[in-house]
Parts: C-alpha cells; sequence; structure tokens
C-alpha cells in the first residue's frame, strides 16, 4: 500500500470520527453550602457576585466589562471582552428566568473564540440545618469538527472540575 493511500486513509478516518460523536453536552455539579437557602440565592441571582467565584471570570480580572439593565433582574446582560491569549474571549450573558429561590436560567453566548449559544443554570435547595444544595449546569452544543474536543480533551471532564472548583470557591466566600 502507498504512502500516499494511508495518509488518505487516516485522514478519511480522523474526518469520520468527530461526525459520529455526539454533538451535544451537559453537565452539573453540586456542594453543600453553610448558609440558609436564601443567603445563597440571594447572592447567586446577581450575576456580578460570580467574579469572585466562576473560573472563567477569574482568568482576567482586567478584561472588559459592561452591564445592561438591573442586575438580579430577568433580562440583566453581563458582557464581558478578554484580550488574554488564554482568556475567556469575548461573550455576554443574559438573566433569562428566576424562580426565586429555587433557580437561575442563564443563556451563555460566546462570540471568540468560537461562536456558540449554551444554557446554564443554578439551582439551590433547603437541605435542613441551615444548608443548602447548591448545584451550577451548563448545557450545549459543539458543531463537527469541534465536538471532537468533548471527547479528545476531556472536555465534560474539565468543565465539571472548573464548576466544582468554582462552587468550592462560592461555598468559602459565603461561609465565611
Amino acid at each position: 500500500m502507498s504512502t500516499l493511500l494511508i495518509i488518505l486513509i487516516i485522514i478519511a478516518v480522523l474526518a469520520l470520527i468527530p461526525a459520529l460523536m455526539t454533538k451535544s453536552f451537559s453537565l452539573e455539579e453540586s456542594i453543600i453550602i453553610n448558609q440558609p437557602n436564601t443567603v445563597v440565592f440571594d447572592y447567586l441571582k446577581h450575576i456580578k457576585n460570580q467574579d469572585h467565584f466562576n473560573t472563567w471570570s477569574m482568568m482576567d480580572p482586567d478584561m472588559e466589562k459592561t452591564y445592561t439593565g438591573t442586575d438580579g433582574t430577568v433580562g440583566f446582560v453581563s458582557a464581558w471582552d478578554s484580550h488574554k491569549p488564554k482568556g475567556p474571549g469575548k461573550g455576554e450573558q443574559e438573566i433569562k428566568q428566576i424562580k426565586e429561590g429555587e433557580r437561575l436560567d442563564v443563556e451563555l453566548r460566546f462570540i471568540k473564540p468560537f461562536n456558540s449559544i449554551s444554557p446554564a443554570w443554578f439551582t439551590t435547595e433547603n437541605t435542613g440545618n441551615g444548608q443548602t444544595k447548591t448545584s451550577w449546569g451548563i448545557s450545549g452544543k459543539m458543531p463537527y469538527p469541534m465536538n471532537f474536543m468533548i471527547v479528545a480533551f476531556g472536555m465534560n471532564k474539565q468543565m465539571g472540575k472548573e464548576l466544582q472548583n468554582g462552587l468550592g470557591r462560592l461555598k468559602q466566600l459565603l461561609e465565611k
């Protein structure tokens, strides 16, 4: 078999693998915070507070940020633009729905380094004894061939770790 044919077969297989792989992802991480549900939820629903625990917000403390609307209410938009090569890029998030004391839904709109829209959410649940189960989730789609990153680079595992790290920082902040 010629070298050219082997190379073509390898390229074809590498192109075919992502075409057969999932193009969607969804993950959620949780933690117990030793604070009442009202304290945790009131903190979470204000998007500006994410600067203190969100891994991606903390990647570039000097990124440009703009805000539209009233933080903690439906329709509030927080936009960011990072010029750091390994920063969070450019995008925005909008509060889409608030179920007071239970769930905050946002829409993440990424512009750079790639264009995509992903729903994300926080949920809180009173577990008794002044504790709150707090969950942070995100889902979305990655178009071919970017979907290869979901498996090849362990994107779900890495993103799950970042969500868990952020929840850990949130726990530390709120339990001070």
